[in-house]
């Protein structure tokens, strides 16, 4: 399947790797979702952490779709072979889709607060970071 998906891509032209346009959005919706939160705490836009769970909810949509061409990359290019690199980027995807679930079913965007959910939204910008660089030292090295 993966070789057909690649091949009809190059028919069209396109030969880079298909993962990397994918991870804008759940990265961005991360860091995103991270400064409204942050932002809600200043007494005049508290209203923003809705908007910062609404970047959770969007992030967790991107999510499967980064994941799946991610996969599928990573068949493409480097034949399924099992590198650091990649074990630690399944790793951190498996955890930012946890936190990310986990903060959209227990977050309450009405009552912000420094408190373990706030540590949470830290904690996946932190996932996120690493997601990012492990990519990067596979792509640039």
């Amino acid at each position: 399947m993966t070789e057909i998906i690649f091949e009809f891509l190059g028919r069209i032209g396109f030969t880079h790797p298909v993962h990397p346009a994918f991870t804008h959005i759940p990265m961005g919706m991360v860091i995103g979702a991270v400064v409204f939160r942050l932002a809600s705490f200043l007494p005049r836009l508290r209203m923003l952490a809705k908007t910062g769970y609404h970047c959770v909810i969007l992030a967790l949509l991107g999510v499967g779709p980064t994941i799946f061409t991610g996969y599928l990359d990573w068949q493409h290019r480097y034949g399924g072979a099992w590198e650091l690199l990649i074990v630690v980027k399944m790793v951190l995807a498996a955890v930012l889709t946890v936190l990310l679930l986990f903060t959209a079913i227990k977050d309450d965007p009405e009552n912000p607060g420094l408190d373990r959910r706030t540590g949470i939204y830290l904690l996946m910008i932190l996932v996120a970071v690493g997601l990012g660089f492990s990519g990067g030292e596979l792509q640039y090295g």
